[in-house]
């Protein structure tokens, strides 16, 4: 799966563990979800599986018949307890500023309720062109088409999937629950070490450098 090397491209990042590490924040949101619905949740491996969507990880824990009400609740509560304890990933704001200096543009695909993923890329400064939520996976790949983007980055094998049914290159980054292996098994054209190689590795792709712009490093 390529997608074609254009001078100007429009790129698609997803959002936690791949341009900031929301963990702190719906650690603690889960918390406050378990005391006020007196249900045991635990928090610490609800953050390892970030990616999917939000109501299969409450299926672990709450009744199918409960898990919409649930969801809707924690949505409410989100940006008073999720949204300032999150952080940029390492080198998100250089790769998103990296595309829109190479003249492109950078579109945010998200699973997160996009009104609460919205409030993160404000809060920490990071300002893609377009941001689009509740799409996961294969999802995905109708925004990425929308959009034109020729490269969709994420580090889940759902966003691979999803990259690849848009027909855009996969660039993948080992930061979330899937390790580089996992994500060239999930047939990742591109796996770096993290989003401070992306600039490097975009300049490569424009110049069409064949071999280079799908380089693994990781």
């Amino acid at each position: 799966m390529t997608g074609m090397a254009t001078h100007s491209p429009t790129v698609g990042f997803d959002l936690d563990m791949t341009l900031i590490d929301s963990r702190p924040g719906i650690k603690a949101l889960y918390e406050v979800l378990a005391a006020e619905t007196g249900t045991h949740i635990d928090a610490e491996l609800a953050v390892t599986r970030l990616g999917p969507p939000l109501e299969q990880e409450l299926a672990h824990w709450f009744p199918a018949a409960h898990v919409p009400g649930i969801a809707d609740r924690y949505r409410a509560l989100y940006p008073d307890h999720a949204v300032a304890p999150a952080s940029a990933m390492p080198g998100a704001r250089e790769a998103v500023a990296a595309v829109r200096e190479a003249g492109g543009r950078a579109v945010v695909v998200t699973a997160k309720h996009e009104p609460n993923a919205r409030l993160h890329l404000e809060h920490l400064g990071i300002r893609p062109d377009e941001v689009v939520g509740s799409l996961w996976a294969e999802a995905k790949a109708e925004a990425l088409r929308e959009h034109g983007a020729a490269v969709y980055v994420g580090d889940h094998t759902g966003d691979v999937r999803g990259a690849r049914l848009a027909g855009a290159l996969s660039v993948a980054v080992p930061t979330g629950p899937c390790g580089a292996e996992e994500l060239r098994a999930a047939g990742a054209d591109v796996v770096l070490d993290g989003l401070p190689d992306f600039p490097g590795w975009l300049a490569r792709y424009r110049d069409g450098s064949g071999a280079a712009a799908t380089a693994s490093l990781a």
